[in-house]
């Protein structure tokens, strides 16, 4: 029988964590009808304790991917992991919107780790051709916990009231810290991998960087072009993903008017649909490439036909049934996750390991400040205009960043330099 290589068996462990951390993020916007009930909350209060997660993600993407870089994987995604587990516990304390905003607040600054985190473990355990489906499957966490959300969060606000979910997804989230404490290390450092896995991965990262002469302070990646083909695209597509995460349950809610176990058995679906786009933001680079198109334009294409997709969540306005409105939901899900694949793969394919992180907080804090402010457009229209007309501008949004990512990195040579840290 074949052995798994070791790297794998790391990206599972990843994966494993990306799920975690977005169980527990789902878990509020499955329980908001309940919890909006029991505090007599607005849809515009509801938005507010979204945005203090927005806010805080946002502002520490920038800064976990710092924090990352300077400690390293292990210690740096420990941290932040035991920090998003705690803080997701205390959701269930609160007696007040407030007090839920605060809380919120606390689990964006600390989730805000977990991409920077995939992105740089990919770097450091994958040669470049594997790199896609490494993202992919780490990508792939996102949508899985967004499935797993809704029939576990229900179970436990059925038996044992809306705090309970918050105590079950954040205790999860503790085990999988101290897994990760136990099980991760670098490819030079890990016990368990072969010597000819360790000089295939140390290989291709030493041309990699030998490629590269000049030194990655922020001003470089902000100055490099190939940064900004990353985050202007990444600004635009985050308010799709961020409107499903938040407010699908919301919209059953208020535009057909499902009730809690309804929310649990279609909420799901779009995440299931999400996977698919993951795997497809893999799989299809790979086929580009052995058709003759180079590892730059494999992305672009991918990128590309993930955002024309994103024509059928425009239409969820004209869906006749929820069913109908879940199907559209989930071309939207596949769309944004193959688009957003092919964009986090870039960042690794753009920067050299001991970049990688900072550059992928730092695109991830210009994206979730698309989806803020996209979230904030949401409270104080959705309940006057209704949700049709955002839905048309968040695919509007993806075919511009569509266009941006070709017009940055047109000429762009499949052999430039990556943007290279300090020694």
């Amino acid at each position: 029988m074949r052995r798994i290589p070791l790297r794998w068996w790391i990206i599972g462990l990843v994966t494993l964590g990306t799920v975690l951390n977005y169980l527990a993020r789902s878990t509020l916007s499955v329980a908001a009808p309940t919890i909006k009930a029991e505090f007599g909350m607005s849809t515009e209060e509801y938005s507010w304790v979204v945005m203090a997660f927005q806010a805080a993600y946002t502002v520490m993407q920038t800064v976990a991917g710092a924090v990352l870089d300077a400690l390293g994987t292990r210690l740096g995604f420990f941290i932040f992991a035991m920090g998003w587990a705690l803080s997701n516990m205390a959701h269930g304390l609160v007696g007040g919107w407030q007090g839920l905003a605060f809380m919120r607040g606390l689990l964006g600054a600390t989730e805000a780790a977990a991409i920077p985190a995939g992105t740089k473990a990919v770097s450091e355990w994958f040669p470049a051709r594997e790199r896609p489906l490494a993202t992919s499957a780490f990508q792939m966490g996102t949508s899985v916990g967004n499935i797993a959300a809704p029939p576990l969060v229900v179970f436990c606000i059925l038996n044992w009231g809306w705090e309970s979910a918050f105590y079950v997804t954040g205790a999860l989230s503790v085990v999988w810290a101290l897994l990760w404490w136990f099980a991760y290390r670098t490819p030079q450092d890990h016990p368990r991998i072969t010597p000819a896995e360790r000089d295939l991965i140390v290989q291709d990262q030493r041309q990699t960087t030998e490629s590269s002469a000049r030194p990655a302070t922020r001003k470089a990646v902000l100055r490099s072009r190939g940064f900004w083909a990353i985050a202007i695209p990444r600004f635009l597509a985050e308010p799709a993903w961020q409107t499903f995460n938040f407010f699908i349950p919301l919209y059953l809610v208020s535009v057909w008017g499902l009730d809690l176990k309804g929310v649990a058995m279609w909420a799901w679906l779009p995440f299931l649909a999400a996977d698919l786009g993951s795997l497809a933001a893999g799989l299809v680079p790979p086929v580009l490439m052995r058709r003759g198109a180079g590892m730059i334009a494999s992305r672009k294409v991918t990128m590309t036909l993930g955002a024309m997709c994103m024509i059928g969540p425009a239409c969820i306005g004209l869906a006749g049934s929820p069913g109908l409105a879940i199907a559209l939901f989930c071309v939207g899900g596949f769309a944004h996750q193959m688009l957003n694949g092919a964009l986090i793969t870039l960042c690794s394919d753009l920067f050299e390991p001991r970049t990688v992180a900072t550059a992928s907080g730092m695109a991830g804090t210009i994206a979730w400040i698309g989806g803020m402010l996209f979230t904030l457009i949401i409270g104080q229209s959705a309940d006057v205009y209704g949700y049709s007309p955002l839905f048309v501008a968040l695919a509007a949004l993806d075919i511009m960043g569509a266009a941006v990512l070709w017009a940055l990195l047109r000429g762009w040579r499949e052999n430039s330099n990556p943007v290279k840290a300090p020694a």
